[in-house]
């Protein structure tokens, strides 16, 4: 590190001597030897001059360094300074005494040329040197032909790149300059420019104002276009850094070369309008380049395509919007806060060529203005190559008409008043004896001066201007926004003041006219912002356009680009930004899907509980005998078990309702069809037994049935017995497909693990159905095995239509439920109807036919068949077998009977 400062010193050293030499050479070079740099200068004398930039011209095309005069920037400028140095003269309470004097150059807005021109200013660093410390490159001794004056400082230059080309020589020799109209952010660095201050604020303040414009108006998509050099460059960054922290895009930020020609603005133009969302565009231009560009969108017919926002190099100038009205109308520009200085427009509305003798450039200024020459040594050509014709009087008479004071003229003036109360100062403090200048002040401290004094100067102008600088040299912001529009009284185009910015940004937006001459405000958004329910989905192409993605129901939104799952069991609130945790739902007992199955239910459990108060008031009735009484309780016992089901059902899912519910089901349904099931068997064994042979089938009394029936229950109740040991009966929250905003409080078991459940008791009932049909040729005086059939035809049916109907109601529970105790209650109401009603029928309404007669259908037999029939009738049947034995006797009498009578 130690040996990267003493090389940065040495080369510090070795660059002084060079300058000094350079400059030592140059002030004593005769014309025949060829001056480096011209003598034209605006001089007032004075015994401490300061020095002054001014672009007087503009910038050459080619090799030539300077262009057509600049009269408003130049000349206007010049005259600014040298008329603040005679009203200081003129002010006996600064510098009493002391003549403030100036001499100024021209630097043709280039920084080459204006370090060139820089260098008179520090030839007064040599005085204490003599002329045999220089020697020249022809070898003679260099020799100073006059006396140095003393330079305080420098008022300059206009343009930031300028400004720094100038700072980085004047730093070496610790002379203070102090801009007007420099307002690159790069300036503030005073590592760098540590001797640079500014009656101007910096860009940075000037960004902030136009991104306060893009934020008032939510203009989240923006191109920009920046000059290239200091100005363009310094000044989009702070824009850019500025939009970065307000989350505006920018898609497109174009630099314009300093050597540009129309083809170069016309690409420029085409890639802007590329950017179709982008219609508003932020401009850091030169005058010169903002005036190239509107020209061109003019070419292009881009009338009421863009919305300029504009930095102080188009301001409030009428050189970039002449001729190009329509295509700059609804422009915002931003503009340095200034007042007018009346004095100085009587000043300058004063002057005449034949007495403005101070001012070299004041004779092509006047040529200009009245399009005419002063003589005919001279004369200037003109921008379409013409020269000028007509003779100048001398006489013209400039007005308020023709004369607009330039806004820089106030910044000018502050700065020659700074440096003015810092001598003034400096003075009382090194000469407290006199009010001239003594000794000391003839060779002023560049660094003492600049941090004691200038940078410590604070006054108001009186022109409504408080001038004071910051910790960084720099003066603060003010600006006024100004508005391009069409006067509809006058026809003409012009600006309006619509709004200012300090700090903050006030606007009147009832004044402000929008390109086309309409109210309606612009839109610059690549994309709409999205809802409070959307996400951003940004695509790779344009980072700064989005699709506004609807997030999820049952998610929220987590930041401007994701949707977050609330989780199980939680949804979002209507804001989208949290989650809260959803109630269970469960059965109510007060809707009306629980109200419908108890209906149903309460009627069944009457209607089983009133054919069994029948059936036992009616125990030893033959219709009640032959129906098998034992198989028939146990199947209204399985009826009753049914319709019980409906309210467990329906409570409150808990461990032990979970846990009666999977008993309870199939324990029901395997009650009534395992009571069919051993019925049917029975049938149809004594049926076929009786029609091969007399002997009796094993396993047909009343005991032996029961046995068989509890069997085939049993078989049900270990199913069930092993389902709830491998699945542990419990609860869960079931969230339906498609409604994530339901829990459902709900049994832990798979609905598939129910239907598997129910598989035994569909072969219950594939098998009593198959026995149904196997019987179906039973005589029609046995009807037990009609209704049977019936029976098992219908629940069948009913069964096919419960498994797709319950499956495809899991989304609802409510209907669900409902659907699964409808179908238990009519499995069982199919059995107790079909099988119940004939005989409830006939022991209520028919008693006379509850008789043996009828019950057991005993006709007269035939002779040829009395000893089959007395073998029949010799077993000891109870009442079914010897009604089911007596129609089969019955039937075998007749066959024979026809037998014999065709013998």
């Amino acid at each position: 590190m130690g040996c990267v400062f003493l090389c940065y010193f040495i080369w510090r050293l070795i660059l002084i001597y060079e300058i000094q030499q350079k400059v030592t050479c140059i002030a004593i070079l005769t014309r025949n030897n060829s001056l480096i740099i011209s003598s034209k200068s605006a001089l007032i004398e004075g015994d401490i001059l300061l020095g002054g930039l001014f672009p007087v011209h503009q910038k050459g095309r080619g090799d030539h360094a300077c262009g057509m005069i600049n009269i408003n920037r130049g000349v206007q400028r010049v005259e600014a300074m040298l008329y603040s140095i005679d009203k200081i003269n003129k002010d006996k309470t600064i510098l009493p005494n002391i003549t403030l004097g100036a001499e100024v150059f021209d630097t043709c807005a280039r920084s080459t040329y204006a370090l060139e021109q820089s260098l008179e200013f520090i030839r007064g660093s040599f005085s204490t040197l003599g002329g045999s410390d220089f020697e020249c490159d022809d070898g003679s001794a260099a020799k100073p032909k006059t006396t140095p004056k003393i330079v305080a400082g420098v008022i300059g230059g206009s343009y930031s790149s300028v400004s720094i080309q100038v700072a980085n020589l004047l730093r070496l020799f610790k002379m203070p300059q102090i801009s007007y109209a420099s307002t690159s952010s790069a300036l503030s660095d005073k590592s760098r420019y540590d001797f640079f201050v500014r009656t101007v604020p910096p860009d940075n303040f000037q960004a902030k104002a136009m991104a306060d414009i893009l934020q008032f108006y939510n203009w989240t998509y923006v191109s920009s276009v920046a000059s290239e050099g200091d100005y363009g460059q310094y000044g989009i960054e702070s824009f850019l850094d500025e939009a970065r922290r307000r989350n505006i895009c920018v898609p497109l930020t174009l630099k314009i070369p300093s050597r540009s020609d129309s083809l170069t603005f016309d690409t420029k133009i085409k890639e802007l309008n590329k950017k179709e969302n982008a219609k508003v565009v932020i401009l850091f231009l030169r005058v010169e380049d903002a005036k190239n560009l509107l020209d061109a969108a003019k070419r292009k017919g881009l009338y009421n395509r863009f919305t300029w926002i504009a930095s102080d190099g188009w301001g409030i100038q009428s050189a970039p919007v002449l001729g190009n009205e329509i295509v700059a109308e609804g422009a915002l520009t931003i503009e340095l806060q200034s007042a007018n200085l009346p004095d100085f427009v009587d000043y300058f509305l004063s002057l005449k060529p034949s007495v403005n003798l101070r001012n070299p450039w004041f004779e092509e200024y006047w040529e200009n203005v009245f399009d005419c020459k002063l003589s005919n040594e001279f004369k200037p050509t003109l921008s379409d190559g013409n020269t000028y014709t007509k003779p100048c009087t001398g006489n013209e008479s400039l007005s308020t008409a023709s004369f607009k004071q330039e806004t820089k003229v106030q910044f000018i003036y502050d700065a020659v008043q700074v440096v003015a109360r810092a001598l003034d100062r400096l003075q009382k403090d090194l000469c407290p004896n006199t009010t001239s200048l003594c000794d000391d002040m003839k060779k002023i401290e560049g660094e003492k001066f600049l941090k004691s004094y200038i940078l410590n100067t604070s006054f108001n102008d009186g022109y409504g201007g408080e001038v004071k600088f910051d910790e960084k040299g720099d003066a603060y912001g003010r600006y006024t926004i100004m508005n391009y529009q069409r006067n509809n009284l006058t026809g003409k185009y012009g600006y309006v003041v619509v709004g200012n910015w300090t700090s903050s940004l006030e606007l009147n937006t009832d004044k402000i006219i929008w390109s086309g001459g309409t109210k309606i405000l612009p839109h610059s958004h690549c994309s709409q912002p999205c809802a409070f329910d959307e996400y951003k989905f940004v695509g790779e192409v344009d980072t700064c356009c989005w699709v506004c993605i609807k997030c999820q129901d049952w998610q929220y939104l987590e930041d401007e680009f994701t949707c977050k799952d609330c989780g199980p069991g939680r949804w979002p609130h209507p804001d989208k930004k949290s989650c809260y945790s959803l109630p269970a739902k469960y059965m109510r007992w007060n809707t009306i899907y629980a109200l419908i199955p108890m209906g149903l239910a309460l009627v069944g459990l009457f209607l089983t509980s009133v054919v069994i108060v029948t059936f036992v008031k009616h125990n030893d009735t033959p219709i009640v005998m032959a129906s098998g009484r034992e198989l028939s309780y146990m199947l209204l016992g399985g009826c009753l078990s049914c319709y019980m089901m409906t309210f467990l059902l329906l409570a409150k899912p808990t461990v032990v309702m979970c846990a009666l519910q999977r008993f309870g089901v199939g324990f029901g349904f395997s009650v009534i069809y395992s009571s069919l099931l051993t019925k049917t068997n029975r049938i149809s064994r004594i049926f076929n037994s009786a029609r091969r042979s007399a002997k009796r089938p094993a396993f047909i009394s009343p005991k032996s049935q029961i046995i068989i029936t509890g069997i085939l229950i049993s078989i049900q109740v270990l199913f069930t017995i092993i389902w709830l040991v491998l699945e542990i009966p419990g609860t869960r929250l079931y969230f339906p497909y498609g409604k994530r905003n339901e829990v459902i409080l709900k049994c832990r078991t798979d609905d598939i693990s129910f239907l598997v459940s129910l598989i035994y008791n569909m072969l219950l009932i594939i098998i009593c159905t198959l026995y149904a049909i196997k019987t179906r040729k039973i005589p029609e005086n046995f009807n037990e095995s009609k209704f049977i059939g019936f029976a098992m035809y219908t629940t069948c049916i009913v069964w096919l239509a419960f498994v797709p109907i319950y499956f495809g109601t899991l989304n609802s529970f409510e209907i669900q439920i409902t659907t699964l105790c409808a179908s238990i209650s009519l499995s069982a109401t199919v059995a107790l109807v079909c099988l119940f009603t004939p005989k409830m029928y006939i022991i209520v309404f028919q008693p006379e036919k509850n008789v043996r007669r009828l019950t057991m259908n005993s006709a007269s037999y035939k002779k040829g068949v009395s000893q089959t029939s007395s073998v029949l009738n010799s077993y000891n049947h109870n009442a079914t077998e010897k009604y089911i034995y007596g129609i089969v006797i019955d039937k075998i009498t007749k066959k024979l009977t026809k037998k014999l009578a065709y013998i």
